[in-house]
């Protein structure tokens, strides 16, 4: 026989059973969607991470206060940000200082103790161009020696107050005004769940110290490294082995990273489905040969020999199989199409994945086929027919 008359034999011995063949053919769908979705999810997120970095930018650096050589909380110098600055390659610095005492509450008559978590930080006129802050709603502190605070995304949930401009909180025992809301902050997730006040009002109104906690810095993209060297000893002279120093880009990427490792994971839970759906279409050959044995008898008798036999019902099983991957296919682009505009992320999936999810629906139909079809093969025209 011709080659494309294998194939249309292989497609007139499907279309006799419809609904089998659906089923089986589901058992690969199911399988190849899987895996196909788990592919584009993992890269649309990869993606999403990549857009983020772009955005906000991988040259920021913070530094914090460690422990001293004791275990005692260290502090960095009042003058640490000025040091900073003076670092050639940095091209911006700013800073944020945590005020213990005080606590922010929606009024006066909460307990003092339901404090929520939200931290009193103190913040320069500058760290939203440093860190790449961005204000949702209000503005932000354009009067830091007044008693004006600025939410974080969290911090404003937390408390009720997504819409409440304009609105008092009771923050250290004083009543201030709540000017603006920020969004969400990737690069400095502790900004989040913060209430943020002029550096001079801390100081003056709540009593703050005056000690920066967090210091940002941006440096110039091929500077950063060796920046990141310099930072502690320049941050703290005296006690470098006490200054902290991190890259909150790294943060994303570890996320990225994690990602990938649920990513294997979820992939092997596709194998076994598409395992499982394998086994489906062999026990849907095995048994299409059990029923079709006065067929197979009277081919042989007409003089098909055993290699018709055997490449009719392997391209039944290979075009089964390709039924059923191709509907995979089709599936999990859907699928990661749908996530990744519901996360509103760039949807991605690889070409690779496409062509991968194909090519192991043909692998797996040519192994679940090849035992039915030998054992289709084996049959003699005279046993086939009298059964």
């Amino acid at each position: 026989m011709k080659f494309a008359d294998v194939w249309r034999l292989g497609g007139i011995g499907l279309r006799t059973r419809p609904l089998r063949v659906v089923l089986s053919a589901l058992g690969i769908a199911i399988g190849i969607a899987a895996m196909v979705a788990v592919v584009g999810i993992s890269s649309s997120s990869r993606a999403q991470v990549d857009r983020q970095l772009a955005a906000l930018g991988t040259n920021l650096l913070t530094a914090g206060p460690g422990k001293s050589f004791f275990g005692d909380n260290s502090h960095l110098p009042d003058d640490a940000e000025a040091m900073v600055a003076r670092i050639g390659p940095v091209t911006a610095v700013s800073a944020t200082g945590r005020v213990p005492s005080a606590h922010v509450y929606r009024t006066d008559r909460i307990p003092a103790e339901e404090s929520g978590g939200i931290a009193v930080l103190a913040a320069r006129p500058d760290l939203p161009a440093t860190v790449g802050v961005t204000v949702h709603a209000g503005t932000w502190l354009t009067a830091p020696d007044y008693p004006t605070v600025v939410l974080g995304a969290r911090a404003a949930s937390i408390l009720g107050l997504a819409d409440g401009l304009g609105l008092n909180v009771w923050l250290g025992d004083h009543w201030f005004t709540v000017v603006g809301i920020l969004d969400a902050v990737p690069l400095a997730p502790e900004l989040d769940s913060a209430a943020l006040i002029g550096w001079p009002a801390a100081t003056g109104v709540l009593g703050f110290d005056g000690y920066p906690t967090t210091i940002y810095s941006r440096a110039r993209d091929d500077a950063v490294t060796a920046v990141a060297d310099v930072l502690a000893a320049t941050a703290n002279p005296a006690a470098p082995n006490e200054v902290q120093v991190s890259r909150p880009s790294d943060a994303l990427a570890a996320k990225a990273a994690t990602d990938q490792a649920y990513t294997g994971l979820l992939l092997g839970l596709g194998a076994v489905a598409l395992l499982v759906g394998g086994v489906g279409v062999a026990n849907t050959m095995v048994i299409s040969v059990l029923e079709r044995r006065p067929e197979i008898g009277l081919r042989r008798a007409l003089g098909a020999t055993r290699g018709h036999i055997r490449s009719q019902f392997l391209a039944e099983s290979l075009l089964l199989a390709l039924l059923g991957g191709t509907g995979g296919v089709l599936l999990g682009l859907l699928v990661t199409e749908a996530y990744a505009a519901a996360r509103d992320w760039p949807a991605v999936l690889p070409a690779w994945a496409l062509l991968g999810g194909l090519l192991a629906t043909l692998v797996i139909g040519g192994i679940a086929g090849l035992y039915p079809a030998m054992r289709a093969a084996r049959l003699s025209p005279t046993t086939a027919l009298s059964s």
